[in-house]
């Protein structure tokens, strides 16, 4: 039995599980939130501790949540999360590290430079180009207007 395209379409669409939009933004929200304050956590015990202000704090931190996302995409566990949490894993930096190590593991049977190191940035690269053509435009827009990035 053939179907066209407009059949199939049909078909699939009564086959198709319901999503409940409402819990999806839900979950999302609390892990994305959850990430959040975790981070905003190391933040304050960099601060608490280690004796710096709020701005050294900053990279240290993102570095520890880069670290703890990477670990716990190689055990496994960050991508149950991301399946259950959905984009709230995947908007914070915590999910731009999983991507790529995600890749990277996917990949490390095929080597480390055609393997990992050309694949990890297929998912990630188009980011990382956004980000630095939009910093560009963005201190060309500063410079043009001479406020310096202030």
């Amino acid at each position: 039995m053939a179907l066209s395209a407009k059949e199939y379409k049909a078909f699939a669409k009564t086959r198709e599980p319901s999503r409940s939009i409402g819990f999806n933004c839900l979950r999302a929200f609390l892990v994305g939130g959850a990430i959040c304050a975790f981070g905003q956590l190391i933040q304050n015990l960099f601060v608490a501790y280690m004796g710096m202000n709020k701005t050294e704090a900053s990279n240290p931190t993102v570095a520890v949540l880069i670290l703890l996302s990477v670990i716990l995409t190689c055990l496994g566990v960050y991508d149950k999360l991301a399946q259950w949490a959905g984009a709230g894993s995947a908007v914070p930096v915590t999910g731009f590290a999983n991507s790529m190590a995600s890749a990277a593991l996917e990949h490390r049977s095929e080597g480390l430079v055609l393997g990992v190191g050309g694949n990890m940035f297929k998912l990630a690269g188009s980011v990382i180009v956004f980000g630095t053509v939009a910093a560009f435009f963005v201190g060309i827009v500063h410079w043009i207007l001479g406020t310096g990035g202030q």
